[in-house]
């Protein structure tokens, strides 16, 4: 695995909702963040202008429909996220949407008068997917509502922590249709066949607590200050070896594809390549000489 070429940028410091941030522009081939998206709201979580363990943080927007996942608003998260997941100074993304909902599903007032013909030849939902084939890793954060189409965005991140009052479900049984972009395959394999199979059926809710003793989330934190736990949580991962968390990442996703023995032999691989990084000679050197590892992700 090669890190991009670092890309010249230039800085301005500004002030976002009270927090201190800089902005970039940046020059080369990786996409860049557009100046504002409709119905997404980003933040890059920089400590310094140099900082190269930064947080990309996007928040759903779409408050008067509960963050219903519109075409239009998948189109601005996967143009960010693929722009956050090209930007040498991040490390680590989080998407959250608000306190009531982190998206309550898909757009059904979209959805509503389209017919097999139109679904099928456009592959409905496929484009959902390009949000969990980014390569650093991804947390999502989620308070209030995370239904259907909610709870499957959620589950395509790497972990997903949730707020103390978070619901999730899939009620498309309620619609006359079942999940469609990976509810009934992620959360199959997230908490086990029985569970999945009850929820997806009967499109029952469970919550915060239940969901963490099923496996669906990683932590729960109180409802105000999950963004921020979550925020701490993407700078340390974003201040480990990049290359190391990408290889984290593709060796743990493996494992729902491979079969156990393969499965082995391709973590083994992924081993064996670290030893080719400057990352595993500074770690190892750190570990030995009793000081915190100065990480530059080659």
């Amino acid at each position: 695995m090669m890190i991009r070429s670092a890309i010249a940028r230039t800085y301005s410091r500004r002030s976002i909702l009270g927090y201190s941030r800089y902005a970039s522009t940046s020059t080369g081939t990786t996409e860049s963040l557009r100046d504002s998206y409709d119905y997404i709201l980003v933040e890059r979580r920089l400590e310094s202008p140099d900082a190269t363990n930064g947080v990309g943080l996007i928040t759903l927007n779409r408050p008067k429909a509960l963050n219903a996942l519109s075409d239009a608003l998948f189109e601005d998260l996967v143009h960010a996220s693929r722009a956050l997941d090209g930007d040498d100074q991040i490390g680590c993304l989080v998407l959250t949407g608000s306190q009531k909902a982190f998206a309550a599903g898909a757009d059904i007032s979209e959805m509503h008068t389209r017919d097999f013909a139109n679904v099928y030849s456009n592959d409905m939902f496929s484009q959902w997917q390009d949000f969990s084939k980014l390569s650093k890793p991804v947390i999502s954060a989620v308070n209030g509502f995370a239904l259907g189409g909610g709870c499957e965005l959620a589950m395509m991140a790497d972990i997903m922590i949730a707020g103390d009052r978070a619901q999730f479900g899939q009620p498309e049984i309620n619609l006359g249709v079942l999940p469609g972009a990976g509810g009934t395959q992620r959360l199959t394999r997230a908490i086990g066949k029985s569970k999945a199979m009850h929820m997806c059926l009967t499109g029952e809710r469970i919550n915060a607590q239940e969901a963490l003793d099923a496996g669906l989330v990683a932590k729960i934190y109180p409802a105000d200050s999950l963004v921020d736990e979550a925020v701490k949580m993407g700078h340390a991962i974003a201040s480990k070896g990049r290359i190391s968390a990408m290889m984290v990442k593709e060796a743990v996703n493996a494992a729902d594809e491979l079969a156990l023995q393969e499965g082995l032999r391709f973590e083994r691989r992924l081993f064996h390549a670290a030893f080719a990084t400057k990352d595993q000679k500074e770690g190892m050197s750190a570990f030995l000489e009793k000081r915190d590892a100065n990480f530059t992700h080659e």
